[in-house]
């Protein structure tokens, strides 16, 4: 792959100097999905950053010999996305400190052609947007039911929305106003710094228009487990950060997950104990009552709906388990380890 890579346009604006876009890729050992990430972006924008972080598959030599920046994370740190993003805007700022726009992409994406000079074109047009992203597809969606879910869940509507996800290209000077990513946060970084965005009065607005493509390489129930997990702990951290009035971030989908995940199987036991088994027995039927209900509202999705209704239901409880983790580590006063699935 290393020489399909080299045939590529050479980056535009390789001196020292105010650019208009610069890509920030992160990643860890992704192969090839790093290099055909990387191979996207060179000559779309005139400058390409790739933050390692720690990978032992030689992607930074690889990156480097493609005319990218290399910033090698340190790894005596805990390491979180959102720290990976922060060191890598650095890097931008400090090849090009006028820069106006930064593409963020995970190094398990690549990115649309012609995605870029779009959405660069529509911030130009729209000072009050600090961030765009448009639509991320999933590359084997039949390939497995955890591919395929992980596709609808990126289908968002087009329009002014709440956040973002990782893929995202952003303000410079937005981001650099409300201090960038939370190094801290193991998961659901994005939606938390979105929050302080709009409450600095930028907006976040979603195009209609096809943005990357994901590898999500979910091919086990324990890859989708932890994955769902990592979802509880954005939850509650988000909830813990933002969950006050007026934002109220997080908040409702913490109580869903914990009615679901923790609170019913809880009375559904102590019912049976107290009362009877078939008391018990009964209260559990409200699980099949909702994927029932949530089957009925996303028929639509032809195929997938009975799947999607039931690990709907099923997530609740490894997002319970999430919530739970990170409401133990606060505690404890840790800090919460990264929760990874691939």
């Amino acid at each position: 792959m290393a020489s399909t890579m080299s045939t590529q346009r050479p980056l535009a604006n390789p001196g020292i100097g105010a650019d208009d876009v610069i890509v920030v890729a992160i990643g860890r050992n992704e192969g090839e999905r790093l290099q055909r990430c990387i191979a996207s972006v060179i000559g779309a924008a005139d400058r390409v950053v790739y933050v390692d972080s720690g990978s032992t598959d030689g992607s930074a030599e690889t990156v480097r010999a493609v005319g990218a920046y290399v910033v090698d994370l340190d790894m005596t740190l805990s390491f979180t996305a959102a720290r990976a993003r922060n060191a890598g805007f650095k890097k931008a700022l400090e090849l090009a400190p006028n820069v106006r726009f930064i593409q963020f992409v995970d190094g398990d994406c690549e990115v649309e052609p012609g995605w870029i000079a779009d959405a660069k074109a529509y911030l130009d047009h729209h000072a009050d947007v600090a961030a765009v992203f448009g639509r991320r597809r999933e590359r084997f969606p039949h390939q497995t039911i955890y591919n395929r879910l992980c596709d609808i869940e990126w289908d968002v509507p087009p329009g002014d929305v709440k956040s973002c996800g990782g893929d995202v290209m952003m303000r410079a000077d937005a981001l650099g106003q409300v201090g960038g990513y939370r190094d801290s946060m193991i998961a659901g970084e994005e939606p938390e710094l979105c929050v302080r965005l709009r409450q600095a009065g930028w907006h976040i607005h979603c195009l209609p228009l096809p943005m990357t493509i994901h590898d999500a390489a979910i091919s086990r129930i324990s890859q989708w487990w932890r994955r769902a997990k990592r979802s509880g702990h954005a939850y509650a951290e988000g909830a813990a950060l933002h969950g006050a009035a007026p934002e109220f971030h997080c908040v409702r989908e913490c109580r869903r997950i914990l009615f679901w995940g923790a609170a019913l199987p809880f009375s559904i036991v102590v019912l049976a104990a107290i009362i009877s088994p078939w008391a018990g027995g009964v209260l559990a039927m409200a699980y099949p009552a909702q994927v029932v209900r949530l089957y009925l509202r996303s028929r639509r999705q032809t195929g997938v709906a009975w799947p999607l209704a039931v690990f709907t239901v099923a997530g609740n409880f490894p997002e319970a388990a999430g919530i739970m983790k990170y409401r133990l580590d606060r505690r404890r006063g840790t800090g919460g380890r990264l929760i990874e699935y691939k």
